[in-house]
C-alpha cells in the first residue's frame, strides 16, 4: 500500500485484509472478485443486469465496484470510475483515509488514483496521460495499466484532465 496523497493509498487486495477492522478508512474495492460477488451474493459468471447495485454497491464505508480488468475500453464503464473518484474526494474531505485497491495492485486502483489525482488535485501534469503517467510512476511505481484501463484513461484523458 502507498500513500499516494495525502490520506490515499492504493494498493492490492492483501493490503484490504490490514485495514478492513481499523478505524478511520474507507474503501473503495476495484475489483468484482470476490468483493463486488460477495456483497451482491451472486452465482455464475456476472450479477444480474437488472440489479440495481449491478455496476456499484456501498456497504458503510466501502464502495464496491463490479470491475474487471478488461482489454477492451468499452468494457470499463464511466459511471463506476465516476463513482470511486467522488466517494475519492468526499471520504478524503471528511478527514478519512482511503485506500483504493484491486487484486494485484498494478491496473484498475492505481488508474483510479491516477485520475483521482489529475481530476482533484494539482499533483501531476495535465497536457498529456503520458506526462502525468511518468510523474505517477514516481509516486506509485507498480502503475501498469491493463490494455482496458489505459485506453478508458486515454479516451477520457480531456474531461479528467480539465481540458475539454
Amino acid at each position: 500500500m502507498i500513500e499516494i496523497h495525502p490520506g490515499l493509498y492504493v494498493g492490492d487486495e492483501r493490503d484490504y485484509y490490514q485495514v478492513e477492522h481499523e478505524t478511520g478508512w474507507r474503501v473503495v474495492h476495484a475489483c468484482k472478485e470476490p468483493f463486488h460477488r460477495q456483497a451482491l451474493g451472486y452465482v455464475g459468471r456476472a450479477a444480474p443486469r437488472e440489479h440495481p447495485e449491478y455496476l456499484i454497491a456501498r456497504r458503510g464505508d466501502r464502495l464496491i465496484l463490479n470491475l474487471v480488468d478488461a482489454p477492451d475500453p468499452a468494457y470499463i464503464p464511466r459511471e463506476i470510475i465516476d463513482a470511486a473518484i467522488e466517494f475519492i474526494r468526499e471520504s478524503l474531505a471528511e478527514g478519512h483515509r482511503v485506500l483504493v485497491h484491486c487484486n494485484q495492485g498494478e491496473s484498475r486502483s492505481p488508474g483510479i488514483g491516477l485520475l483521482y489525482l489529475v481530476a482533484c488535485t494539482e499533483r501531476l501534469p495535465r497536457d498529456t496521460l503520458e506526462h502525468a503517467e511518468t510523474s505517477y510512476r514516481a509516486v506509485y511505481p507498480l502503475y501498469n495499466p491493463g490494455r482496458g484501463v489505459r485506453g478508458f484513461m486515454a479516451a477520457n484523458w480531456e474531461s479528467y484532465s480539465g481540458r475539454k
